[in-house]
């Protein structure tokens, strides 16, 4: 028999009907470990702190000990979530944990993960989520249909009609090949790690949109968004998990079955901001791109300056590359709190706004009266910009030329990444390239602007061109968009605003008997 145990500051959340979350647009990490004789709730509480920086709302783990699974989420950082009587509580051999961050108006409880679900043969099924998919409605269409969920209550997450879905299969059959024929029906961007109460089990989209790589310990395995999770728990990299591939680990060691044939399209964006710096891709060091593509960017787009300065700490490799390209000295012009969160990835405009200003600050012995060269990642809405370059004029600088060590974002990404808007993105409606350099020029403030190319960027990856994809640059969309009204209201009303009132019923989403475990 399962049990499930969730601490949730309301309770209601897991039964109230809530509005359907339309377009899911999250940037999450997944991981997980098989570990007979190791603490495995600890061993992912330390890996969902290496992956902290893809996720900073919500963060749950999920432990199995062979009789039952037990689940612990709930909205915060991980270490806000779990403490050490908690992490004591949860024993088992098996585990899996997610860090989430949710678009606006969906940092809510019930979004948080591992999503959990009973099967009708008793068994627990305990899931995480990174990606997004496009044929959501779909697949919630058939779960309505197969009587998984009720009238009245409505899901919030493509990862809760997968969990829902996934445990359905496994009613009459194994969990993994309840896996097997449910994974090719999902469309989109996915990298899942979920477990029973013995084994774990991770997949990867066939286009590999997001990474996801197994790393070994000396008593077990491990699964993780970015190897950079490996090096904090002591394990060491084994492999990338392939596109359209499916692992099951337990006692008889790790299984691979083939789902899908693979078609590679590794999210460049991943390269540019999203993984860690001293993450490894495909056998590429994170950080040795960044500067790569600094140097390329320096060469592409010269500039006359007295000072390069990164706005850290994503720009600070592509700054450092730009510098030695260049000959103009690197200095550290921007001190940066540590302690608040990605601009790019909160829920609103107002907090944008504000965190800005919290988030750095000028060092105005080091910049005052000098022409500075600002090297940032990428510019997305072009707040940020916009409020550093005032900053750095209010400190004493003579003249700003920004340089970005991506091309301009244009296009909406539809596998999860949270700019789902044109109306969003400052370099989206332009008449021609030469007029989009100079409206968000004057629109940031900046003396000069320049963005690498498209071509500089992939080179710079090491990748092979037809095996990234580059959507959110060029709008070339490697996994082809359902129609308008499978794709949904809010999808709907980044693509043709004028049609905005489409879209599908709301979601249906399952009210499974729980127990709860109120903190105090």
């Amino acid at each position: 028999m399962t049990d499930l145990s969730i601490n949730s500051r309301n309770l209601l959340a897991a039964t109230q009907p809530d509005e359907v979350e339309n377009e899911p647009r999250e940037e999450c990490g997944v991981f997980g470990v098989w570990a007979p004789g190791e603490d495995v709730a600890k061993l992912t509480y330390y890996g969902l702190y290496a992956l902290q920086h893809r996720g900073q709302e919500a963060a749950g783990i999920a432990v199995g000990d062979g009789a039952q699974v037990l689940v612990f989420k709930d909205l915060g950082l991980v270490s806000q979530v779990f403490d050490e009587q908690t992490l004591a509580s949860m024993i088992g051999h098996v585990a899996v944990g997610h860090c989430r961050y949710s678009t606006t108006g969906s940092t809510t409880w019930e979004n948080s993960q591992p999503i959990f679900r009973h099967t009708d043969a008793g068994s627990g099924v305990a899931l995480g989520h990174n990606g997004n998919l496009v044929n959501t409605a779909e697949l919630a269409s058939r779960a309505r249909e197969l009587g998984l969920y009720g009238p009245h209550t409505t899901a919030t997450s493509d990862s809760d009609v997968v969990g829902a879905l996934l445990a359905h299969g496994a009613a009459d059959k194994t969990l993994e090949q309840a896996a097997v024929e449910l994974l090719p029906t999902l469309k989109g961007a996915f990298c899942l790690t979920f477990q029973d109460e013995s084994t774990l089990y991770a997949a990867r989209d066939p286009h590999g949109i997001r990474p996801l790589s197994l790393g070994r310990l000396d008593r077990g395995w491990v699964v993780a968004s970015e190897t950079a999770a490996f090096d904090i728990v002591g394990a060491s990299f084994v492999r990338d998990i392939e596109p359209g591939e499916l692992l099951a680990i337990d006692s008889n060691g790790v299984r691979s079955t083939r789902f899908a044939e693979p078609t590679p399209k590794l999210c460049i964006f991943e390269h540019v901001y999203l993984a860690r710096p001293d993450s490894v891709i495909h056998g590429r060091s994170v950080h040795s791109a960044r500067v790569d593509i600094g140097r390329r960017l320096a060469r592409e787009q010269p500039a006359e300056g007295e000072l390069v300065i990164p706005v850290p700490e994503s720009g600070t490799p592509a700054a450092v590359g730009f510098a030695q390209e260049s000959g103009i000295p690197y200095g550290q012009g921007l001190m940066k709190n540590a302690y608040v969160g990605r601009t790019f990835i909160q829920p609103s405009q107002t907090i944008r706004q504000l965190g800005i200003r919290l988030k750095l600050n000028p060092l105005r012995e080091v910049i005052r009266g000098k022409k500075l060269v600002v090297v940032d990642d990428s510019i997305v809405r072009g707040n940020t910009q916009r409020a550093l370059i005032r900053m750095l004029r209010e400190a004493g600088a003579v003249e700003v030329h920004v340089r970005i060590a991506s091309s301009p974002v244009r296009w909406p990404c539809f596998y999860g990444i949270d700019f789902a808007s044109p109306a969003e993105l400052i370099a989206n409606g332009m008449e021609s390239e030469e007029h989009m350099v100079d409206g968000v020029r004057q629109a940031i403030g900046a003396d000069s602007l320049g963005y690498i190319s498209v071509e500089g960027m992939v080179e710079a990856t090491g990748e092979k061109p037809s095996e990234l994809c580059a959507a959110c640059f060029d709008g070339t969309y490697p996994i082809e968009l359902p129609s308008e009204t499978a794709m949904g209201k809010a999808v709907l009303e980044t693509m043709m605003p004028a049609s905005k009132d489409a879209g599908p019923d709301r979601l249906a989403a399952p009210n499974d008997n729980v127990s709860a475990v109120m903190r105090p």
